[in-house]
């Protein structure tokens, strides 16, 4: 017991210890779990608006400095002052938060570079967050609408784990199981984004509150699981599977569209930081590529083009790539289209 007693007042010394260097939550003690969740929420609410079928997708109209939403709910790929030059039917691309630009104004993403070097029309349709599975209903969703001649599917590695998934960073979304080796669409109509307050866990609700365990969480780079809400339905590594059924089902939008799709990887700045990280990373990518090809898709891997840069993490902000890394990333497209 007196073990046990010094162990406890010890830990509640560190943490009155902790508060105090930071001065501003030793008289403020929020549950920083719910903070974080009710932050994202609060953000997502302006960006996004919920959608039945793909979980969500960006809100039309919605204009932040450097980043403007259409009113059809595209990313603008024009400049500001519009009037470019664009002929014939348009380009669709489709993908995550690579494609969508995060990190970057309008018009530095890569498909506002695309429409730049080909003269053609090219429609920013990517969504942040977005996991294989929402990147392929999205293509099938606006194909129909938009006819276009080439339909770009851009992904990276980790949009494979996400197909395992029925919640992503609080927000839930459509999920394909296999049934007799078919794939079966799961969780539509998706329901609205759960109350942050309801979705803590025993744990969060607890030590949730305590600034010596966020603390220590943050110096070890673990928040990604404690602060994000996420759900997961499929055993981890089911997605490369599931993710070759869609390159199947993509085959099948290009024979009824008439559209070219085009199957792009795109990586993650860790992977340049990481050995281990990017050949798990490559594997993946590579699996899904291979698939899409044997299923007569054409496909781009952007690897060697960022690798023989000599200098692949300068074209990154933080996690998303710059302008000069999304120029790079639309001559590959470009090049492909010739």
């Amino acid at each position: 017991m007196l073990v046990l007693c010094a162990i406890l007042m010890g830990l509640v010394s560190l943490e009155f210890a902790v508060r105090a260097s930071t001065w501003g939550y030793l008289f403020a003690y929020p549950n920083f779990v719910l903070t974080a969740r009710s932050v994202l929420a609060e953000r997502d609410a302006g960006r996004y608006v919920h959608d039945r079928e793909l979980g969500h997708v960006p809100r039309a109209g919605y204009a932040a400095p450097g980043t403007t939403i259409e009113a059809d709910g595209l990313r603008r790929t024009s400049s500001e002052k519009g009037g470019e030059q664009v002929a014939g039917a348009p380009i669709l691309a489709v993908g995550d938060s690579f494609t969508y630009g995060d990190e970057v104004n309008d018009g530095q993403t890569w498909p506002a570079q695309l429409q730049q070097l080909t003269g053609r029309r090219v429609l920013n349709a990517g969504v942040s967050g977005y996991g294989f599975d929402q990147i392929v209903l999205r293509a099938e969703q606006l194909a129909a609408g938009y006819k276009p001649a080439v339909i770009v599917v851009s992904f990276i590695a980790d949009d494979i784990r996400r197909t395992e998934m029925r919640r992503l960073w609080s927000a839930d979304k459509p999920y394909f199981v296999i049934e007799d080796g078919k794939l079966a669409l799961r969780g539509v109509p998706v329901p609205p984004r759960a109350d942050p307050a309801s979705t803590l866990t025993f744990w969060q609700r607890t030590l949730g509150y305590s600034h010596l365990f966020d603390f220590i969480l943050r110096r070890l780079d673990l928040l990604h699981d404690w602060y994000g809400d996420h759900k997961r339905v499929l055993a981890p590594g089911t997605g490369e599977y599931l993710s070759c059924l869609l390159a199947a089902r993509l085959a099948e939008l290009q024979k009824q569209s008439g559209a070219k799709v085009i199957v792009m990887a795109e990586y993650d700045p860790v992977v340049w930081d990481d050995p281990a990280f990017a050949a798990t990373q490559r594997r993946m990518t590579k699996g899904l590529l291979d698939c899409a090809a044997k299923n007569g898709l054409a496909t781009i891997d952007s690897f060697d083009a960022l690798a023989a840069t000599g200098a692949p993490r300068k074209l990154y902000v933080t996690w998303h790539m710059n302008e000069p890394g999304n120029r790079l990333i639309a001559g590959l497209v470009a090049e492909k289209l010739r």
